[in-house]
């Protein structure tokens, strides 16, 4: 019996350490990305590459030293925070419509609205480059950012919905016989109970507008550039690409994001799943 429990004990060490394996592979880049953020110029380009350094954080200052980049990081912010913020309030609200009030065709509108994720971005960047033109929003943060809530909401309609049709609707009705109002069942009543499927839907939108780039680089501005943009126009100097710009500067935007998914990361499974697993956080 023993020798069974040994060898089933040896199984699982094996898969751990092959997961182990497989996890570190995938993240080796981000892992190289790091280093050479902590490395000089010279020491990224030199060959062998040197494994024993003296770690520096000059890359890192010499980021806010340039003219643009606390703009650009506060434009990534700003946009990005408010822009999902909306996408979430709207989603939520359009979300409980259909699953409640179910209005003729709602299979069909709930396709049609996950289908505008199914276009690639460079197949509608020319049409909404000449809408914002003649409508004054290109290069404005008012555009940037309903352009992102617009995109974002599709997506957060199905997470939620899923999530809402989840909750009994004898809570609305008991609510509602009680003397309370629609918007207090709403908020008071179905909000905390899909309170996960919110702040999955925030991550995976906020995961996308924080790393978009090909709309803000052709409907937005000097005023509007966020980080992705200011690192495509300043990677390279005198014909030179600049390594220890680009790693310290990934690094250092990838960052936030990292530490918020790593513990949020149960939302997201709950949310690829539309609610199914909610109970278990």
């Amino acid at each position: 019996m023993s020798k069974i429990l040994q060898m089933e004990k040896l199984k699982t060490n094996l898969y751990h350490l092959l997961l182990w394996m497989v996890s570190i592979l995938f993240f080796s880049p981000v892992i190289w990305m790091i280093i050479c953020s902590l490395k000089t110029k010279e020491a990224i380009l030199t060959i062998p590459p040197k494994w024993f350094f003296i770690p520096s954080l000059d890359n890192y200052i010499g980021l806010f030293d340039r003219l643009n980049f606390t703009k650009e990081l506060l434009n990534s912010i700003f946009m990005s925070v408010t822009a999902v913020i909306i996408a979430v309030i709207v989603s939520f609200l359009a979300a409980y419509s259909f699953s409640r009030f179910k209005p003729k065709g709602t299979d069909f509108l709930m396709f049609l609205l996950l289908s505008m994720r199914m276009v690639p971005a460079a197949a509608v960047v020319v049409p909404v480059y000449l809408l914002y033109s003649a409508s004054g929003f290109k290069g404005t943060y008012t555009g940037m950012i309903l352009f992102y809530a617009m995109f974002s909401i599709p997506f957060s309609v199905w997470i939620l919905k899923g999530f809402i049709d989840g909750v009994s609707q004898r809570f609305d009705e008991t609510a509602l016989v009680n003397g309370g109002s629609r918007m207090h069942v709403i908020f008071k009543v179905v909000v905390p109970q899909v309170k996960p499927g919110l702040i999955a839907a925030f991550i995976f939108n906020i995961i996308f507008v924080w790393n978009e780039f090909i709309f803000n680089y052709i409907i937005g501005g000097k005023n509007t550039a966020t980080v992705p943009v200011g690192l495509a126009q300043g990677f390279t100097v005198g014909g030179m690409v600049q390594w220890d710009f680009i790693a310290a500067l990934t690094t250092f935007y990838s960052l936030p994001l990292i530490i918020f998914i790593y513990f949020f990361q149960k939302y997201l499974l709950i949310g690829m799943t539309f609610g199914t697993v909610r109970g278990e956080v």
